[in-house]
C-alpha cells in the first residue's frame, strides 16, 4: 500500500538548512541567549530580547508560514497557547461560531471566554451547512472549526464554510493539527488563520510541547505580531528546533501513520465487540465504539503495545478514553446529545509493523469477550 498525499516533501526535509551564514550549519543552530549586544545606540542587528524574536523561532516560524502557505506564524507554548492568541482577536459582546464535536481543552477555554469575557459561542453540528447559516447573527466575528473533529473524526468542507464566512464578513479559523499540511491546506481553501497543537504530528515523537498559528493578510499578522511579543507565549528555542526536527520526516511519518490506519481499521470493522468504526479517509486517527461500556477498561488493561495515554500523533501507538482524558471537561449529557458516549475509544495509530499493532488489539479483546 502506498501514501498517495504527496506534498512538498522536500521543503518539509530542507526545513532550516542554509539559514545559517556563518558556518553553512545544515542544522540550523539552537540560539539560546535571552540578550543580544548592541554595537551602538541605534544600531542593533534586528535582535534585542528573545521573547521579541529568536533566530531557531524566526526559522521556524519561516518554515510554518511557507509550509501553510500564510504570510507569517507564530509558534507559542502549546497548542492551547495558540488558540488563545488566534482568539485574543475578539472581545466582550462578540459571538463565534464553533463546531460542536471539538476538542475538550477548547471547550474549556471557550466557557470560561464565555462565562469570564462575555464572548458568545454557538455550537454547530459540522455538518449542515443550512444550520450555519442560521445562526449567524449580527455580532458573530467568526466561524471555528476542526477538520477532521476530535474524537468524532467528520470531515469538514473547509472550501463550503470559507464561502459562507467571506459571504458574512467573518474570520475562518481553522484547527489542522489532525491532518496536518502535508495532507490540507485550510489558507489555499479560503481560511484565513491556522492553528495547531505542534505537540502532536508536527513535532511527532511525544516529547515536546508546542503550538503554532499561521495567518494571512497583513492587519492578523501585525495584531498576532504584537499580542504574541506582549504575552510572551512564545515558543523557546530548544523546542522550536525539535518541532523542525521532527517536521524534516513528517511526510514519512505520515505515510505510515496512514497506512497503519487503514489496517487497523480492516480488523476493527470485522470484529464483533466493535460496532462502529470512525475514520475521516486520511491520516493516522481512528475512533470506534465497543459494543458495550463494561468492556472499556478491560480492554484498555489487556493492551500491551497501544498505550493508554492522552495526546495523538507521536511514532508510538496510543489509546485514549476520550470520557475520562481529552474531553472529560464536556459535560456528559453534552456528549452523549452528539455522539461521543462511553462507549467510544480513540487510537493515535503510530508507525510500528502494523502485524504488531493488529496482534496488540487481538489479544486485548480476547481478554474481554
Amino acid at each position: 500500500m502506498s501514501c498517495q498525499h504527496h506534498q512538498n516533501e522536500t521543503l518539509f526535509t530542507q526545513i532550516g538548512n542554509r539559514k545559517e551564514e556563518s558556518l553553512n550549519a545544515v542544522s540550523t543552530p539552537i540560539y539560546l541567549s535571552t540578550s543580544y549586544r548592541h554595537s551602538k545606540v541605534g544600531h542593533g542587528h534586528g535582535y534585542d530580547y528573545t521573547r521579541s524574536g529568536n533566530p531557531t523561532r524566526d526559522v521556524f516560524e519561516d518554515a510554518m508560514a511557507d509550509i501553510e502557505n500564510g504570510d507569517q506564524a507564530f509558534a507559542t507554548s502549546s497548542g492551547m497557547s495558540a488558540v488563545q492568541l488566534a482568539f485574543s482577536l475578539f472581545v466582550s459582546g462578540d459571538h463565534i461560531i464553533t463546531c460542536r464535536d471539538v476538542y475538550g481543552g477548547s471547550y474549556r477555554y471557550f466557557e470560561f471566554l464565555e462565562h469570564k469575557h462575555g464572548i458568545e459561542f454557538t455550537y454547530w453540528s459540522g455538518t449542515d451547512e443550512q444550520e450555519l447559516q442560521k445562526q449567524i447573527k449580527s455580532n458573530t466575528k467568526a466561524i471555528f472549526i476542526e477538520t477532521p473533529t476530535n474524537p468524532l473524526m467528520t470531515n469538514i468542507d473547509i472550501t463550503v464554510i470559507s464561502g459562507i464566512s467571506k459571504a458574512n464578513g467573518l474570520l475562518f479559523i481553522v484547527d489542522n493539527t489532525v491532518y496536518t499540511p502535508f495532507i490540507q491546506k485550510p489558507i489555499d481553501d479560503g481560511a484565513d488563520i491556522v492553528i495547531h497543537s505542534a505537540t502532536k504530528y508536527l513535532a511527532g515523537h511525544n516529547d515536546v510541547l508546542a503550538g503554532v498559528v499561521v495567518a494571512k493578510g497583513k492587519e492578523l499578522c501585525e495584531t498576532f505580531a504584537y499580542v504574541h511579543n506582549s504575552t510572551g507565549a512564545t515558543l523557546s528555542p530548544v523546542d522550536c528546533w525539535l518541532v523542525m526536527r521532527g517536521m524534516k520526516t513528517l511526510p514519512l511519518r505520515m505515510c505510515q501513520h496512514e497506512m497503519n490506519a487503514k489496517r487497523v481499521i480492516d480488523y476493527l470493522e470485522a470484529q464483533p465487540l466493535v460496532k462502529k468504526v470512525l475514520y475521516p479517509g486520511r491520516g493516522g486517527m481512528v475512533s470506534f465504539l465497543l459494543t458495550d461500556e463494561n468492556r472499556v477498561v478491560p480492554f484498555l488493561q489487556a493492551l500491551k503495545l497501544f498505550t493508554f495515554a492522552e495526546s495523538l500523533g507521536g511514532v508510538e501507538s496510543l489509546i485514549t478514553y476520550p470520557a475520562t482524558q481529552t474531553h472529560a471537561e464536556i459535560p456528559e449529557d453534552v456528549r452523549n446529545s452528539y455522539g461521543l458516549t462511553n462507549e467510544l475509544l480513540r487510537l493515535s495509530v503510530g508507525i510500528e509493523h502494523a502485524d504488531d499493532l493488529l496482534q496488540d488489539l487481538e489479544q486485548g479483546f480476547s481478554e474481554v469477550k
